[in-house]
């Protein structure tokens, strides 16, 4: 029989990013970064005129911090004993919003951090590359965590079997997020690697008891 396979999100689980996007854009690029409500877009405001910054600009911000900044993140608290800790007893991909280009740059940042994984890209919905993820591996088991309920919702259509855990370790943004295990579409939410790990672990040693 295959192992079980956990299929892990990268940015607010493993790694910050707001927070470090945050100081980068506060630092270098003239722009005021604050989280009202759950609106990212919104967040963003040029110092010099309090204007939004436009979709066309959030996207380069964006891609200028992935390219040159990727440096500036660092673990969320429990993330890297956590990930090793369900390495011991099944496989661990990353599977992350980033163009393709981008994957190897992710795969050393992990690495750097003591994360030792396969990292897939991915761009828009998860649930497909979730599936292909799946039919590649067949595994006994396998559990998707992520931090935006629309990845868990993708996720419960696409490949309904896996577990879902909703997890959002930057304290900045979870408050903000609605919840997949609320919608349904999560089996659960848990925000801090202390409580998920043994979340976790338990999953996959019933799993492994049948």
């Amino acid at each position: 029989m295959n192992r079980p396979l956990i299929i892990s999100d990268c940015d607010e689980v493993l790694l910050y990013m707001v927070a470090p996007f945050r100081d980068w854009l506060d630092e270098s690029q003239g722009v005021k970064f604050q989280m009202v409500g759950n609106d990212f877009a919104n967040a963003m405001r040029w110092k010099d005129s309090g204007e939004p910054v436009g979709q066309q600009d959030i996207w380069r911000l964006l891609g200028g911090f992935f390219d040159s900044e990727m440096g500036r993140q660092t673990p969320i608290a429990g993330a890297v004993e956590g990930i090793n800790a369900l390495a011991d007893h099944a496989d661990v991909v990353i599977l992350t919003n980033l163009n393709d280009e981008r994957q190897e740059r992710r795969r050393q940042q992990l690495a750097d951090h003591g994360i030792h994984a396969r990292v897939f890209t991915n761009q828009g919905p998860k649930g497909p590359a979730l599936a292909a993820i799946i039919e590649e591996y067949s595994p006994s088991r396998a559990i998707f965590i992520d931090d935006l309920p629309q990845h868990h919702k993708s996720a419960a259509e696409a490949v309904p079997q896996v577990r879902r855990l909703h997890l959002c370790g930057e304290p900045m943004l979870a408050p903000h997020i609605d919840c997949a295990h609320a919608a349904g579409d999560a089996h659960a939410r848990i925000d801090q690697w202390s409580e998920a790990t043994p979340w976790l672990l338990e999953q996959l040693m019933q799993e492994n008891a049948r």
